[in-house]
């Protein structure tokens, strides 16, 4: 029977479960039995903390949470159940009590912050022929033009929603940055990282979707949480 947790894999906007498709099958080959990937409805952050909050009740044992991008927010939000042992930022938000994602972009502007427009709906998109090279210019061509056709928009309304109380301050963190990301400043990642104060920080020299290009490295991190 195997001692690993569960490990429960929170995506962010523009993209769904799917993302993690290299992190699930390294995760897997490294001997973890227990693998889950939420799919947010990315509607509200108060949504998507409960869908995640759904998955964690649902697993008889210890869950370690793992959020990419806006889903660092999730985790941030939801992660404060009792059998959540610890929270694993990938390039992603962490942010703090009253705080949202819009007011952490303006500190440090991301590079491709002129991508994003909303529809007539209110759902946020990214220019399908610059998704390459602001969110994934790491990946193949192929693997751009998947992610691109097949992004998630969020409604706006994610964007500025603010977290209660973050998980973070209660949790084992550890973080990731992606130094090459135009989606999250770097700087913005850095400065959430060092507030959290995690066990460990990790620099990958990655686009936003280091999940996706560094699928070993982001493993290393999770199996290093894992165990603690």
């Amino acid at each position: 029977m195997s001692t690993k947790p569960t490990v429960l894999l929170v995506h962010g906007f523009w993209g769904g479960a799917a993302h993690w498709a290299k992190v699930i099958v390294e995760l897997r080959a490294r001997g973890f039995s227990s693998i889950k990937a939420v799919e947010n409805p990315l509607t509200s952050l108060a949504d998507d903390a409960a869908r995640t909050r759904q998955m964690i009740n649902q697993v008889d044992g210890p869950v370690l949470l793992v959020g990419h991008s806006y889903g660092g927010a999730v985790i941030t939000e939801a992660g404060d159940l009792p059998n959540v042992i610890g929270l694993v930022y990938v390039a992603a938000f962490a942010p703090d009590a009253g705080e949202s994602l819009a007011a952490i972009s303006a500190v440090h502007p991301p590079a491709a912050h002129d991508v994003v427009a909303p529809d007539s709906d209110g759902h946020l998109w990214i220019a399908e022929n610059r998704f390459h090279e602001s969110f994934c210019q790491d990946l193949s061509e192929d693997e751009a033009l998947v992610m691109a056709v097949t992004q998630k928009a969020p409604l706006g309304v994610a964007f500025g929603s603010e977290v209660s109380e973050p998980a973070w301050r209660t949790k084992p963190s550890w973080y990731q940055v992606s130094t090459e990301d135009r989606m999250i400043a770097p700087e913005n990642q850095r400065r959430m990282a060092e507030r959290m104060k995690p066990l460990r920080t990790v620099e990958l020299a990655s686009s936003h979707v280091s999940l996706a290009s560094h699928p070993a490295e982001i493993v290393d991190l999770i199996e290093e949480a894992s165990r603690v």
